[in-house]
């Protein structure tokens, strides 16, 4: 026997759904219900659907389920089916009226899920076809009228419904869907081998991945794609990956699915590994495909590409001379070129007014060389995918200190102006200390060139006391020039400047350089764009240039010494979709993303040669949380949460060294066990045996603890 639908469709009867109706109806009233009751009232509805063919459609054989009801006394539940009925029926209108509107019937599918996962009636399809009319024009494209619908949703975010950000992320995906089918149609693609192998053909993908695994393993991993974790996104985020990080033609449009760019991104990550390689290859496309880690963006954006550069932030220390200058702006240019973001300490160029190979205030100062860096990060845009971006750090006792401070404020002279760098002031403690006693004191600002050639030392290669006798030195010689300002006056600046602009940004060399067990082979000057990396520092030196003659030609050869241009290589765990209460997993989990930084390392694509000889010397890496208040609002009850976070820490305590990378220890010269508050202000962690390296590239022990 077969029931006609509204659609005019036909499908086999199934006396089961009837007698989910009718018990769904019990249960919106909260009246228990026997199995002997709904029997009865099942075999009516069905007497009734033998009696005459004419009441094999849908709407008959609800009517005669609310007519038994209400026979049978059972009001309050005919009731509730009734309006259920109602809401069913303005639901299927709406869902017809997206439908008719976008004229795309393929749409029908996705619209039922989000009515299946999203029930309750503030997220009534009958609300977002009414937000779609309001956009929805005649003469609309299929495209447009779909990008309508989902600002509709968009617009429907509130405070009190949050969760149709998440349904419009499943619309822009079916979007996404079928903008990726009409690609592979057009590629005549089919499998997902086929796939990377026309965007390797294109230039679009790096001919390594396809060079590294077979055909057969490509088809293997294919199997691992889970579709059904899109759903993990919410609009903005899911939108942020489509217009960023997916692999687009060079007509701009997308060629690769979500799950198809963390695929591509965990083959990539796992090709160093000997044993065991596409379960690492699964493994990685777990932990990113579940949110459960981010990988920095340019190993989520480069990650797979022919230019592969995958390591996130990089600093360079300027060197007081025009060649130097010049070089670092061009390492920052090929830097943001690939996705980088910079870190640029210019502490050891001449302040304005100081001297040039003896002619006495000639030197333009530091302000200058801020126009060109903000421009840098301007101009070169990564194919306009996003700005580039680059912190500047200068110290405060430099004498353009208080023009630097207003670098980023609206008024004043524009040509002294940088609005797109992020400015950073690097603070001895004996600062704060006499800020502390006493505002009024006055605190002295030098030029650092001055210093080296009347001192025969440059006072920003020191730290701690050392430094602050030699900074006592500097104030007590009157043959250097001195720029004098009280302490008040440049906190007013600094707060002045961090009210309009949110920066400057600030380090503390002196705590920072006290937790360097490395300090016996250097300083750290400053830190990077995010302030994540510590790291010693020192700047690239041209040794010598030759005119040489190599087969019948004339070549200039330079030979430079490439002093430590800082690399760090990041990842983020997301503690809101990660098994907190499983120490077990959470080992697991960290000690799998440490691996694939780690490979990163080896893998990368570095932009200047200098990198990559820093980068392999220290190894460095970098694993943040994000997420901790989702994190704590999902433990049961606020007892629990130190708890909790001892235990992430405990799962932080894995070795950075992977095993099949093991190495010898090596002793450090001195302990460098410190508080991170002193660095950070933030008490929640004390280091141990802190992560650095030995400088011939062998690894240290490590262990993070949290204080009892």
């Amino acid at each position: 026997m077969e029931i006609t639908k509204r659609n005019g469709m036909a499908e086999p009867y199934n006396k089961e759904k009837v007698a989910i109706a009718i018990r769904k109806s019990f249960a919106s009233t909260g009246q228990s219900v026997t199995d002997e009751t709904i029997l009865t009232l099942v075999n009516e509805v069905e007497n009734f659907i033998l009696s005459d063919t004419g009441n094999r459609h849908v709407e008959r054989i609800q009517d005669e389920v609310e007519r038994s009801l209400m026979e049978h006394g059972f009001y309050a539940e005919a009731k509730n089916y009734i309006l259920y009925r109602w809401q069913r029926t303005e639901r299927r209108k709406a869902l017809n009226h997206i439908v008719n509107e976008t004229g795309d019937e393929t749409i029908t599918d996705t619209l039922k899920g989000i009515g299946q996962d999203f029930p309750r009636n503030e997220y009534s399809l009958t609300l977002l076809a009414e937000k779609f009319s309001s956009f929805y024009k005649p003469e609309m494209t299929p495209n447009e009228r779909l990008t309508a619908l989902i600002k509709a949703a968009v617009e429907l975010t509130t405070q009190e419904a949050p969760d149709w950000e998440f349904i419009a992320a499943r619309l822009l995906n079916f979007q996404l869907s079928k903008k990726l089918t009409e690609q592979a149609e057009f590629a005549g693609v089919l499998s997902f081998y086929e796939k990377l192998r026309y965007l390797t053909d294109e230039g679009l993908y790096g001919s390594y991945i396809l060079a590294s695994y077979s055909p057969e393993e490509i088809e293997e991993v294919a199997g691992f794609i889970c579709p059904e974790r899109d759903k993990l996104f919410n609009y903005s985020g899911l939108d942020l990956l489509v217009k960023r990080y997916l692999i687009r033609t060079r007509s701009h449009e997308p060629i690769e699915s979500v799950q198809e760019m963390y695929l591509g991104i965990a083959l990539h990550l796992a090709m160093p590994e000997r044993h065991n390689r596409l379960q690492w290859v699964r493994k990685f496309y777990d932990l990113l495909s579940k949110l459960e880690v981010t990988m920095a963006t340019p190993t989520l954006a480069n990650a797979r590409k022919p230019y592969h550069q995958l390591s996130s932030c990089f600093i360079d220390t300027v060197p007081d001379s025009l060649e130097g200058i010049y070089r670092s702006i061009d390492n920052f240019a090929m830097v943001s070129k690939f996705g980088g973001g910079m870190g640029m300490y210019f502490g050891k160029v001449r302040a304005a007014g100081g001297n040039i190979r003896g002619f006495k205030g000639v030197a333009g100062g530091v302000i200058r060389w801020m126009k060109l860096v903000n421009d840098t990060a301007v101009a070169v845009d990564q194919l306009g995918m996003r700005q580039g971006a680059v912190a500047v750090y200068l110290d405060v006792w430099h004498k353009d200190l208080p023009e630097f401070l207003q670098l980023r404020t609206n008024n004043g002279d524009d040509r002294m102006k940088a609005h797109d760098i992020f400015p950073a002031v690097c603070y001895p403690d004996l600062f704060w200390r006499m800020a502390k006693e006493d505002l009024n004191q006055s605190w002295y600002l030098f030029c650092p060139n001055e210093i080296m050639t009347i001192k025969g030392y440059c006072l920003e290669d020191y730290y701690g006391e050392e430094w602050e006798k030699r900074y006592l030195d500097c104030v007590n010689d009157s043959r250097l020039s001195k720029r004098s300002m009280s302490i008040k006056d440049i906190v007013r600046l600094v707060l002045r400047s961090a009210v309009e602009t949110g920066t400057p940004f600030t380090f503390n060399r002196d705590a920072v350089n006290r937790a360097n067990p490395n300090n016996h082979r250097g300083i750290i000057y400053c830190s990077n764009l995010c302030t994540e990396i510590a790291q010693n520092m020192s700047a690239i030196e041209t040794v010598s240039t030759e005119i040489r003659t190599e087969d019948g030609d004339m070549v200039v050869v330079k030979t430079v010494r490439p002093g430590d241009f800082v690399v760090c290589n990041l990842a983020s765990l997301s503690l809101g979709h990660l098994p907190l209460e499983d120490e077990q997993q959470m080992k697991e989990k960290v000690a799998t993303v440490v691996r694939a930084l780690d490979n990163v390392i080896d893998l990368n694509f570095y932009p200047i040669p200098f990198a990559q000889i820093t980068n392999h010397h220290y190894r460095s890496i970098g694993l943040g949380v994000s997420g901790y208040h989702h994190a704590l609002a999902s433990v049961a009850y606020a007892g629990k949460a130190r708890n909790i976070l001892a235990s992430w820490t405990r799962s932080l305590n894995v070795s950075i060294t992977p095993p099949s990378k093991r190495v010898p220890n090596w002793p450090k010269k001195k302990d460098g066990t410190t508080t991170l508050k002193e660095a950070t202000g933030k008490p929640e962690l004390t280091l141990q045996n802190a992560i650095m390296t030995h400088p011939h590239g062998k690894h240290w022990p490590q262990r993070l603890q949290h204080p009892e």
